[in-house]
């Protein structure tokens, strides 16, 4: 992918939905198990200190109060894809999974498989940590 704007047009191209839409930032809702769950993903841009664009994706996974650090710490280390950071949702310290991917080497299968593999993790890890809710 050269820029945001690609990716943008190829998430529009393979029918995702597209909730938010802000000049470097995107909101992909995904509907899971059969429709009776939703999960927003966020793809962002970032940039490094050599000025190489990278593309972030990031789903909410659960309020931070009462999940055991220990349990996050683990799945950092033991996830092939994503890790587990702190987020802010209106104030109140949220985890999120995140995965950070260069442009370079980006096509649009990748960006698909990282769209619906964060989101589905996202939403499991939210099962695990939330079971009373669909809270995102």
């Amino acid at each position: 992918m050269e820029n945001f704007e690609r990716i943008r047009s190829e998430l529009r191209n393979a029918d995702f939905r597209l909730t938010m839409e802000e000049p470097y930032v995107v909101c992909v809702e995904l509907s899971l198990d059969g429709g009776r769950r939703q999960q927003a993903i966020f793809l962002s841009e970032l940039q490094d200190d050599d000025g190489r664009e990278y593309l972030r994706a990031s789903t909410m996974v659960a309020p931070l109060a009462g999940v055991d650090p220990r349990r996050a710490l683990a799945f950092n280390w033991q996830s092939r894809v994503g890790y587990l950071a702190l987020g802010d949702l209106d104030g109140e310290p949220w985890l999120q999974l995140c995965e950070n991917r260069p442009y370079a080497g980006l096509d649009a299968a990748e960006l698909s498989r990282l769209v619906l593999e964060i989101g589905g993790m996202g939403d499991r890890l939210e099962q695990a940590l939330s079971p009373e809710s669909d809270r995102l």
